[in-house]
């Protein structure tokens, strides 16, 4: 069986989980919840980061993006297309993932104490976040029905704002990209994985 290290709330592993379950694999996988600051996980990701996966033979891999590739792999290549739709969903995920990372840093600023966070950090790490939502709202057209890493990544994205930066609504400048996640964020691995503290 396949062992997961995992956090409740990262969105990188939502993606992980999310691709598990988009390709039959949800059951065979152990979830093994993880505190980032356990020096134990240093065995299996020395970075000291979630998601970490443990193969059967021992291997380990991480990086959410190498582990959602190997899974999808594993069970022929559903979400991971060829060709260049393969071009097109690797950059939609590098972009939403981006984003993730800007709002992430946001939130870690947001914890320090207030005498040492800086404006000027989380003002930039904003900037990034909206000029990612402004170019997915530019190519929401494009993004249809279509399920691919790209797509959940997007929706995985878009639901993380909602989770930790409600009080700062990304749907009134972006009209047609709430549209479609009202509708593609009914997808059951979505619904199944939403974030909680």
């Amino acid at each position: 069986m396949l062992k997961l290290r995992y956090s409740t709330t990262s969105p990188f592993v939502r993606k992980v989980t999310v691709t598990a379950i988009e390709t039959g694999q949800d059951g065979e996988i152990e979830r093994v919840k993880t505190n980032t600051l356990d020096p134990e996980l240093a065995q299996d990701n020395p970075l000291n980061k979630v998601p970490a996966l443990v193969l059967e033979d021992g291997t380990r891999l991480i990086d959410s993006a190498v582990i959602c590739e190997y899974l999808d792999q594993r069970k022929g290549g559903k979400l991971f297309p060829t060709g260049p739709a393969r071009w097109t969903a690797l950059s939609r995920m590098a972009l939403c993932d981006g984003i993730l990372d800007a709002a992430i840093l946001r939130r870690y600023e947001s914890q320090r104490p207030e005498n040492l966070r800086s404006a000027e950090w989380d003002a930039r790490q904003k900037r990034k976040v909206d000029q990612g939502l402004d170019a997915l709202e530019r190519e929401v057209s494009r993004l249809g029905t279509n399920v691919d890493i790209g797509t959940l990544t997007t929706a995985i994205a878009l639901d993380y704002l909602d989770f930790r930066f409600s009080g700062e609504p990304w749907r009134e400048k972006h009209p047609h990209l709430a549209a479609w996640h009202k509708a593609f964020a009914q997808r059951p691995s979505l619904q199944a994985t939403t974030p909680t503290d």
